[in-house]
C-alpha cells in the first residue's frame, strides 16, 4: 500500500468525493450537500455499555483512502444510532472500480474491523447489492454470513395504469376510513400520532431489530429527512385514530420518490388500507412528475410483496444482502 494513506475523513471537505463514491453502490444518488446535512444532525458520539457489557450509545467514525495525488478513492463508515441492536455496528465500505484489487480495500476494512474490536462490539452488519459478486465474496471469506435478503423494486409512473386498482380508495372511504395528510393535518400533536403508529407498526416488520427511537430522533429521521415534505405523507384515519401511513420522499436528482415507509395497524390489515394508501401515494407522485416510485422490501415480507409486485406491479430489481459477522466468535 505505498501509494495510499489511510485517514480519517474530513469534514466536510472530503464530501464531494465521498458523494460520488456511495453514488457508486447507492439506489439513488446523493450529494456533498446532503451529506453534510446528515452529520450535522448527529451530535459527537458517545459509546457506552449495559450492565452485561454489551456495546450501546452511538458513534460513526469515517474513514478515506487517498492516492498519492491527493485524491479519495475508497470511504469507509462504521456506525451505530442509541437504537441500535445492543453490540451491532453497521458499516460500508466502498472503492473506486478503477483501483479494487489493490488492496486498498482491505487496508480500509482491516482499520474499520480494528475500530469494531476495540470498542467491543458483536458483530458487525452490511449491505451489499446482490450483483456485487465480488463484494459479498470479500464478506464471505472474512466470516460473513447472508441473513437476509432485501428485494428492491421499481414502478414507471409514465407506462402505469392504475385501473381498478384506484377503487381500494373509495372502498376504504365507504367503510369510514379518512384519508389526509400532514399538510392538512400540521402541527406536533398529529406529529406525536403519527409516531405512535410508526411505532407500533414498526416492530411488524421481518428483520427489524433493535428499538424504536424518541419521539425527537424519529422526527428527525422520518419526516424532516431530506426530501419529505408535508404532504408526501399520506395519513389513514379511522375517526381521530391515525390507523394507516404511507411517507414518499423525493430525490433532487432524479425527481423520483421512494417510499420511505408503509405501516398499518394489524387490527385493520386485511382491508385493502395499505393498497389504497400506496395508490394515494401513486396519485401523488405521477400529480408531482414523478418518473418512477422505488421501494425495498424483505424477502419475508410476502404481504407488502404482494401488494407492491403482485398487485401494483412494481418491477423486481436486484437487491441486498444483510451480511453479518460475529465478532464474538473471535
Amino acid at each position: 500500500m505505498p501509494n495510499y494513506v489511510i485517514r480519517k475523513l474530513r469534514q466536510p471537505d472530503d464530501f464531494e468525493a465521498v458523494s460520488l463514491l456511495v453514488n457508486m453502490i447507492w439506489s439513488e444518488p446523493t450529494t456533498a450537500e446532503q451529506l453534510k446535512e446528515v452529520e450535522d444532525k448527529i451530535p459527537p458520539g458517545v459509546l457506552n455499555y449495559n450492565e452485561d457489557g454489551a456495546l450501546i450509545g452511538w458513534d460513526r467514525p469515517q474513514w478515506v483512502a487517498e492516492d498519492e495525488h491527493g485524491q479519495v478513492v475508497a470511504y469507509a463508515i462504521a456506525w451505530r444510532a442509541s437504537w441500535t441492536e445492543t453490540g451491532a455496528l453497521n458499516h460500508t465500505i466502498v472503492v473506486n472500480p478503477e483501483i479494487r484489487g489493490n488492496g486498498v480495500g482491505r487496508a480500509l476494512y482491516a482499520e474499520l474491523h480494528q475500530w469494531a474490536v476495540d470498542v467491543k462490539a458483536s458483530c458487525l452488519i452490511d449491505s451489499i447489492r446482490e450483483t456485487d459478486v465480488r463484494s459479498v465474496a470479500f464478506a464471505g471469506r472474512r466470516g460473513y454470513v447472508k441473513e437476509r435478503h432485501i428485494f428492491e423494486s421499481v414502478l414507471d409512473l409514465e407506462s402505469f395504469d392504475g385501473g381498478e386498482l384506484y377503487n381500494s380508495i373509495n372502498e376504504a372511504k365507504q367503510a369510514g376510513i379518512r384519508f389526509v395528510t400532514m399538510a392538512e393535518e400540521p402541527g406536533e400533536a398529529s406529529e406525536r400520532k403519527l409516531y405512535e403508529l410508526y411505532k407500533t407498526t414498526h416492530p411488524d416488520i421481518p428483520g427489524y431489530s433493535g428499538t424504536f427511537p424518541w419521539f425527537e430522533e424519529w422526527k428527525k429521521w422520518s419526516i424532516e429527512q431530506h426530501g419529505v415534505r408535508p404532504e408526501l405523507i399520506h395519513i389513514a384515519k379511522d375517526g381521530d385514530r391515525y390507523i394507516g401511513v404511507v411517507t414518499l420522499q423525493q430525490n433532487d436528482q432524479t425527481e423520483a420518490m421512494y417510499h420511505e415507509y408503509t405501516g398499518v395497524l394489524l387490527e385493520y390489515r386485511g382491508r385493502h388500507i395499505a393498497l389504497a394508501l400506496k395508490m394515494l401515494g401513486v396519485q401523488t407522485a405521477r400529480a408531482c412528475g414523478v418518473p418512477y416510485l422505488r421501494t425495498n422490501n424483505d424477502s419475508m415480507n410476502v404481504p407488502m410483496l404482494r401488494i407492491n409486485r403482485d398487485l401494483i406491479g412494481f418491477r423486481a430489481e436486484p437487491g441486498n444482502y444483510k451480511m453479518v459477522r460475529n465478532l464474538r466468535l473471535e
